[in-house]
């Protein structure tokens, strides 16, 4: 069954009394419940009297820093297998030169990418104790001093 909203006569005479006020409560409906309802107005918020702690560009310093750690660490480690992998290809009388009595320098720097991973472990650790950690507790600091400033409002 349809709802026909027309009136039932084409004339309807004009009404003398004051439409009556919309009503704003959710819970009655003027029209049919799935009819649009005026949205209520939005309560006022005070200003923010002090500007957000938290910026982008600490963000930005924040990302930036673990960058470079993560290059220093990765250029390390990458960069020591990289290079014993170009003098195997391309040196082999120099890898297969020896050191000491039966020890060839090849097995000796092959044997040495263990302490070079082990240093470029000890760098990212280093780095992110100096450079990202102080970072990211500034920043970390300030969120919480936002969500108090949030909190008291």
């Amino acid at each position: 069954m349809s709802y026909d909203p027309s009136p039932s006569y084409p004339y309807r005479p004009p009404d003398s009394s004051p439409p009556p006020p919309p009503s704003h409560d959710p819970y009655t409906y003027d029209t049919y419940p799935w009819a649009p309802q005026e949205a209520p107005e939005p309560a006022e918020r005070r200003p923010q009297r002090h500007a957000a702690l938290g910026h982008h560009s600490d963000l930005r310093v924040l990302r930036s820093a673990y960058r470079w750690q993560r290059r220093v660490a990765t250029l390390t480690a990458l960069g020591y297998f990289v290079l014993f992998l170009i003098l195997s290809a391309f040196a082999p009388s120099f890898m297969t030169s020896t050191v000491t009595d039966g020890l060839p320098l090849g097995l000796l720097l092959a044997l040495l990418q263990v302490p070079v991973t082990w240093l470029a472990i000890a760098l990212y650790e280093r780095t992110a104790r100096r450079r990202v950690d102080p970072i990211a507790d500034h920043i970390r600091k300030n969120a919480e001093l936002d969500a108090k400033r949030e909190g008291t409002r």
